[in-house]
């Protein structure tokens, strides 16, 4: 094969377009925009797999406590149940003494010394 043909036959060549010789390169910040969103959808994915795997595992979980409780549930229902005495009444009740007067308050903190 010869030189390159230049871009004006480039729309007469087999399997090429005139489009094709029309794109230009893509600039340097249309590059790093590009790589940002390909790093971005590769961390995306591992993201969302690690959700996936906790939420595996959480669910795990709770099945096996499930059963737990199920298990230890059904075992205290074949037990039976203590007979529980019942209280033994209560004393009777104190009264309340009434609250002293003012005057009584103040005479006994002034004996007790705190009153200076």
């Amino acid at each position: 094969m010869g030189p390159l043909p230049s871009n004006r036959w480039a729309g007469f060549l087999p399997g090429t377009t005139y489009m094709d010789s029309m794109k230009k390169q893509p600039s340097p910040s249309q590059l790093a925009r590009s790589e940002r969103m390909r790093v971005a959808s590769i961390e995306g994915a591992k993201a969302r797999a690690d959700y996936e795997a906790n939420d595996v595992a959480v669910r795990k979980n709770m099945e096996r406590l499930r059963a737990l409780r199920l298990a230890k549930e059904a075992q205290q229902a074949a037990e039976p149940q203590p007979v529980k005495a019942k209280a033994k009444a209560k004393a009777k009740k104190t009264v309340a003494k009434p609250a002293a007067t003012l005057s009584q308050w103040m005479r006994s903190e002034k004996d007790s010394g705190r009153m200076t």
